[in-house]
């Protein structure tokens, strides 16, 4: 009778390294004793001084998020190579590792969005929270039109004086966070109208209908994309600020970050 090693061998053989997440040490060192085999460890902290190491910025509790992301990071550091096939190890159901599954790193499958959280200013929960709002506005929009909007993350204050008012600011002299579901209504329903959103690095809702104004001079953007991009990748050349981006014409979400594009995706592919 076949045994699981005859069941499950593949999922084992010929993979290039294996990714830990947040292993203990004891499973870190049962691990690593094994001859030939490369370990990467990704986690939010290198508990277990791990020789490679990739740092996940904030949790994740989607396994397949998290898996990616970390694939990303392990891409754009150069720990692996585009085609090499991992095994990952990771946890689902408690504190300890008990799945594991068998991917294929893919560069052109990249979307970029270990860059938009990785080295930020801004509290990595916060992207989090306007990155999930703006691909959620992309995929309804507004009443079921597309909808444009632009929203600046970290480094409000400098952003603040790049930038002047176009209304009335519904969120002056407020204490109102992103990633309530409250507020984030309110801000699905103020993305009708122009001007970029203004958020602080610890996500507090600074303004609303602000006029960017910084310098276009030498932020080069992908052809076709209008004024808001353009905008938003040039205030990230003058602050320490991202901007998520969605666009009305062609529905991307894209991400700016010192003055240039680090991110792009379909909202409905996501």
């Amino acid at each position: 009778m076949a045994g699981l090693d005859d069941v499950f061998g593949e999922l084992f053989s010929g993979v290039d390294a294996v990714m830990l997440f947040a292993p203990s040490g004891s499973y870190y060192e049962q691990i690593t004793a094994i001859d030939d085999l490369e370990v990467i460890v990704v986690g939010t902290e290198n508990d277990v001084d791990a020789e490679t190491f990739v740092e996940l910025p904030l949790e994740f509790e989607d396994v397949s998020e998290r898996i990616r992301f970390a694939l990303e990071g392990a891409l754009e550091k150069n720990v692996i190579d585009d085609g090499d096939t991992l095994l990952c190890a990771t946890s689902m159901f408690n504190d300890d590792i008990d799945t594991m599954c068998r991917v294929r790193a893919n560069s052109d499958q990249q979307t970029g969005i270990y860059g938009l959280f990785a080295k930020s200013r801004a509290d990595p929960e916060v992207i989090k929270s306007v990155l999930e709002l703006v691909i959620e506005l992309g995929q309804k929009g507004q009443k079921g039109k597309p909808v444009g909007a632009l929203f600046v993350v970290g480094d409000a204050g400098k952003v603040m004086n790049k930038s002047r008012p176009l209304s009335y600011n519904p969120f002056e002299k407020s204490h109102v966070h992103v990633g309530d579901p409250i507020v984030n209504v309110m801000l699905k329903e103020f993305s009708r109208l122009d001007g970029a959103f203004i958020i602080s690095d610890a996500g507090k809702i600074v303004s609303a209908y602000r006029y960017l104004e910084p310098s276009a001079e030498g932020v080069d953007i992908p052809k076709g994309l209008g004024t808001r991009h353009m905008a938003g990748g040039a205030i990230t050349r003058d602050t320490n600020a991202i901007t998520i981006v969605l666009s009305e014409s062609d529905g991307l979400v894209r991400a700016f970050k010192g003055g240039e594009l680090i991110f792009e995706v379909d909202p409905e592919a996501y």
